[in-house]
């Protein structure tokens, strides 16, 4: 339908705690538009994930789509197109897992964040079931990054280490993997 533009880092709509979405609206025209909208830019921008907020709308609203093969995160399996309405994530484990995260509200930089390796997301489908999924490695840090931004957060706030913080042509010729 249309492309919209991304938010970017400084704009206090990121900052913004997102609304529960009302669940009894999701057969609707204003959330098929919202989710063709939210797939168009994404696919625009070139990312793998993207949250309502992030276009400016303060809904709790996530869509994921991973392709599988190489890429700057290595070897990944796909994850098909995916929409979570009102998600909520539990971890499962203890132990962590880090990965140098980009996001399409930070351009031009990435971090290094650690996260639960392993989670579970209770959410609604974009047919209106009642989910719950279990993500692991990879998906599990994109799951968790989006849906930090339900709750105006941003991946650069959780690095740990403030030297893990770059530029992605630095990253690209110090810190990224062969």
């Amino acid at each position: 339908m249309a492309i919209r533009p991304i938010l970017r880092m400084g704009n206090p709509t990121l900052r913004t705690p997102a609304a529960p979405y009302p669940t009894d609206e999701i057969a609707g025209e204003g959330f098929r538009s919202l989710i063709e909208d939210m797939r168009d830019s994404l696919a625009a921008a070139g990312g793998i994930g993207l949250a309502a907020p992030q276009i400016g709308v303060l809904s709790q609203v996530v869509i994921i789509e991973i392709p599988a093969g190489p890429s700057r995160y290595g070897a990944l399996s796909a994850l098909g197109f995916t929409v979570m309405v009102n998600p909520r994530v539990t971890p499962l484990t203890e132990a962590t897992q880090g990965y140098w995260e980009g996001c399409l509200s930070v351009p031009g930089l990435r971090g290094f964040v650690e996260r639960p390796e392993r989670v579970q997301v209770d959410y609604i489908s974009d047919q209106g079931k009642a989910l719950s999924t279990t993500f692991e490695g990879f998906p599990a840090t994109v799951v968790q990054h989006e849906l930090d931004h339900l709750q105006g957060q941003l991946y650069i706030d959780l690095i740990s280490d403030r030297s893990k913080l770059s530029f992605e042509a630095e990253f690209e010729q110090f810190h990224q993997p062969a």
